[in-house]
């Protein structure tokens, strides 16, 4: 469980990225955070795992205050959180496998991580990893060979492989096309329903938040504005979020981009 109490980030600049932020994730629990550009979605998920630091309040997870850290417990503590980039993060030169196996660095002697030399067991696991995200054919393949929806299946195994107790995911969808980024969205949330893992997404695009996240937390100017399900996300709120829109034309635009059916060959190929 991840617990955020009135957290804040103010810059040196004077800007605050951030004020009077507090939330609970349970395990297992998806959530979406949205907002506009500019909103502190981003500088919220790296207060989390303390890639940046926070002016103001306390992170817990589970029982360990992360916001206490530092040296050797901040490296230990971060091992239990896997991170999920835009884009993707992998090293190009590297293998499939390779590039999973780079999410048990923070656990192997360093001799074992320099020469490449990984345990069995967390071999056997890289496999089932890429396994269940659809990338058995691919573990010889280099990274920079992969599609971009390919590539971002690596990068949900690798945050894996780390046996994390948290996901922290920053817009996984972005640069992928509308069919691709449902299939990951459903990805990731059948990953977590099945590891009993919270996640926190920020994503953009709203109406995949509303199809694949079971909360959604809105920021704007970096305070929660809204915390509830996606049914309650209503044009009214969306509106006191981002501004005026037309919404539901905005949904049917969307649907009609959006193909919601995955074959069990495209799963298994990781053709996404």
């Amino acid at each position: 469980m991840l617990t955020v109490k009135n957290l804040g980030k103010t810059y040196k600049t004077g800007d605050r990225a951030l004020n009077d932020v507090s939330f609970t994730v349970e395990a297992g629990q998806v959530v979406g955070l949205i907002g506009p550009s500019g909103a502190g979605k981003s500088t919220l998920i790296r207060c989390v795992n303390r890639l940046v630091e926070p002016t103001a309040g306390k992170i817990f997870l589970g029982d360990t205050e992360l916001t206490g850290l530092s040296g050797a417990g901040l490296r230990t503590a971060r091992r239990r959180i896997g991170m999920i980039f835009q884009e993707y993060a992998l090293v190009e030169r590297l293998t499939v496998m390779e590039n999973v196996l780079s999410g048990r660095l923070g656990y192997v002697p360093f001799w074992r991580s320099f020469s490449r030399r990984f345990p069995q067991a967390d071999v056997d696991k890289a496999f089932a990893l890429l396994a269940r995200v659809g990338l058995t054919d691919h573990a010889d393949k280099r990274a920079d060979a992969l599609s971009g929806g390919q590539r971002q299946r690596v990068g949900i195994a690798r945050a894996l492989e780390q046996d994390p107790e948290l996901l922290l995911i920053d817009e996984p969808t972005a640069s992928l096309d509308p069919k691709t980024s449902r299939q990951i969205m459903r990805l990731i949330g059948e990953i977590c329903t099945e590891r009993n893992l919270p996640a926190i997404i920020n994503i953009h695009d709203v109406v995949l938040a509303q199809a694949f996240t079971q909360r959604i937390i809105g920021l704007k100017a970096g305070e929660v504005v809204f915390d509830g399900t996606p049914d309650e996300l209503t044009d009214d709120v969306l509106t006191s979020i981002y501004g005026e829109e037309d919404w539901t034309a905005m949904r049917r635009k969307d649907g009609d981009h959006h193909d919601d059916t995955i074959t069990d060959e495209e799963r298994m190929a990781g053709l996404a």
